[in-house]
């Protein structure tokens, strides 16, 4: 996902972030019983039939939001007592939203939760620990390594939605314009990818590229850390890479861009705020793209032809060197300030465990983490969903890599790098200059919740 290059964000966000904590002083810990009405296995009001109005955030595309209508329609069909009222924007500014509603008291009762914010909110008491919910909310049939992600200081601040992988996204009729064949994505390397982004701008018309930017994505950063022997995170949530790791990411994204392999600078800042369905790869401006494997369909719907993943490229050429990794796609959070933890835990469990809603969700969210639902909803998937699956499946045989959770402050980094390329691509700062800039300043962000 791609957020705007905002300046002012990251202040914005940290100052926010304070407010919350400021804000929770004194509240009951996300993790305290008292703070919350017990489950009981009633699904307190919501079973008793009193009427219950509950807020569900959540960012994406307009296919997103028509999707999580019908589960929400489904879910009040069978609960006619709940309401719950849909709270829906763009990932570029959900998060501002969210923090603002919750430093205000005001947050929805079920968020959309990413991994990057997953510490930042828990850490800061904002979220409940849906294992005091274990009643009405089970977790009995999720792939552990899914459920892990979601925990934090020993509670289960986020429940997997699926799991997905960073990965290349191209379209294969813009090869086939252009005269180019399709490469083989288990032996690529960088070179090989740029030489492949140059052949088809050459064989395009004019303002059409081989591929979209890169560099506006953390998970990019972290991939490329572990071609290299490194991480971005460590485990104990300092930075996992070197100087040198960075500057090298950072020439080789500005070469690119300097080459006509990927478009002009202007380009590509304004691209950084669109919506999936307006990115070059959707609308034919490029060949190629990084993407989550959860956003294909999304974005073969808005292209309107099919695309095809391949993995992503390596410094050696082999597969099992390219860093990629299995990622929580999102998490199903509940906030600790909800009038009814119960009910909202409640609506958390059909969203992960009902297999009618499952199958309505699709893999939009990741190849689904709960693996009784992955079971029932694989064989009613149209073909470019089905492809996405065994594409996730097919990898893991070559996954080596499993980062370190994000940090508390994490949630800023991105914008952070944002901001940085931007000047990388614009010269007003050289490659190991904006390096040592971006380490300073994420250095002094992070770990200080």
């Amino acid at each position: 996902m791609r957020i705007p290059q905002r300046r002012g964000r990251v202040a914005a966000l940290v100052a926010v972030s304070t407010a919350i904590a400021l804000t929770l002083t004194g509240c009951g810990s996300s993790s305290d019983p008292a703070s919350s009405s017990p489950a009981g296995g009633s699904g307190g009001a919501a079973a008793s039939g009193e009427p219950v109005e509950l807020r569900f955030a959540w960012w994406g595309s307009d296919s997103r939001h028509k999707t999580t209508q019908k589960v929400i329609d489904a879910y009040e069909a069978e609960h006619p007592n709940v309401t719950i009222n849909g709270e829906f924007a763009e990932f570029s500014g959900y998060w501002d939203k969210l923090a603002t509603a919750t430093a205000a008291g005001d947050a929805p009762d079920i968020i959309q939760m990413d991994e990057k914010y997953l510490r930042d909110y828990a850490g800061r008491g904002a979220l409940l620990d849906l294992k005091t919910q274990s009643d009405v909310l089970s977790t009995a049939d999720f792939d552990e390594k899914a459920l892990a992600s979601g925990e934090f200081d020993g509670g289960l601040y986020g429940l997997s939605t699926g799991v997905n992988a960073y990965s290349i996204l191209a379209d294969p009729e813009m090869f086939k314009a252009a005269g180019v064949e399709m490469p083989d994505d288990s032996t690529w390397t960088w070179d090989d990818y740029k030489e492949t982004c140059l052949a088809i701008t050459a064989g395009s018309p004019e303002g059409t590229f081989g591929c979209q930017s890169y560099g506006n994505e953390e998970a990019g950063l972290s991939q490329w850390a572990s071609q290299n022997g490194q991480s971005l995170y460590k485990e104990d949530g300092s930075l996992g890479f070197t100087p040198e790791t960075l500057t090298a990411w950072w020439e080789e994204i500005k070469a690119r861009t300097d080459a006509e392999a990927t478009p002009p600078a202007s380009f590509t800042t304004e691209e950084a705020g669109s919506p999936v369905d307006q990115s070059s790869l959707a609308t034919h401006k490029a060949a190629m793209g990084l993407w989550w494997t959860n956003q294909v369909p999304s974005l073969e719907a808005a292209s309107g032809r099919p695309l095809v993943l391949l993995r992503q490229p390596s410094v050696t050429g082999k597969a099992a060197d390219n860093g990629m990794y299995y990622k929580s796609s999102m998490f199903w959070s509940a906030s600790s300030q909800s009038e009814h933890p119960a009910e909202a835990a409640a609506f958390i469990d059909f969203l992960a465990n009902n297999e009618e809603a499952g199958k309505l969700i699709g893999v939009d969210r990741g190849v689904q983490s709960n693996t009784k639902v992955r079971a029932a909803v694989v064989p009613t998937l149209t073909p470019t969903n089905a492809a996405a699956v065994e594409f996730v499946e097919e990898i893991g045989k070559d996954i080596t890599y499993t980062p370190a959770a994000p940090p508390i402050g994490g949630g800023a980094v991105q914008g952070i790098l944002q901001r940085y390329t931007s000047e990388v691509l614009f010269d007003r700062m050289s490659p190991a200059d904006a390096t040592t800039a971006f380490i300073d300043e994420v250095n002094g962000t992070i770990n200080q919740g």
